[in-house]
């Protein structure tokens, strides 16, 4: 099964995708986009050309295991784009992604305007592989 997975952002959003095999989470980029209408428009487009069966959202839930105002608007996200796409939407709890992203891109030498055009896509990578990992179930519907 295809899994497109978001990193949900005010401005900007990262996407990733897997094979239907899901051994592999490739990213696919970064969407700049305030509007959310717009910006599940944008995720859908994505999702069809991808032929996604089920997308993951990440969830920035708090260290201390709390949800915080950021994390409902995640899932709040994730129901329109559920309800918009017509495919199931999973949220997952993606704690300290970002902060790998940024000792990954640490690790490159990545700086700058670059580093900020990758962030959020590198961040949805590390969801999706996060997400396969926990949900070993390959080629069904979760």
């Amino acid at each position: 099964m295809v899994l497109l997975a978001v990193d949900y952002g005010d401005v900007r959003t990262g996407i990733a995708v897997c094979d239907k095999m899901q051994m592999l989470a490739s990213p696919v980029g970064t969407i700049v986009e305030r509007d959310a209408h717009k910006l599940i428009e944008k995720i859908i487009k994505i999702a069809r050309e991808r032929k996604a069966e089920a997308i993951v959202v990440g969830e920035p839930v708090n260290m201390d295991g709390s949800r915080g105002w950021r994390a409902q608007a995640c899932a709040e996200f994730a129901e329109q784009l559920q309800e918009a796409s017509g495919l199931p939407c999973h949220l997952y709890d993606e704690r300290c992604t970002t902060m790998m992203a940024h000792n990954a891109l640490n690790a490159t030498n990545t700086r700058g305007k670059k580093r900020k055009a990758v962030v959020d896509t590198l961040s949805a990578v590390m969801i999706l592989e996060g997400f396969m990992a926990r949900n070993p179930v390959k080629g069904e519907i979760l």
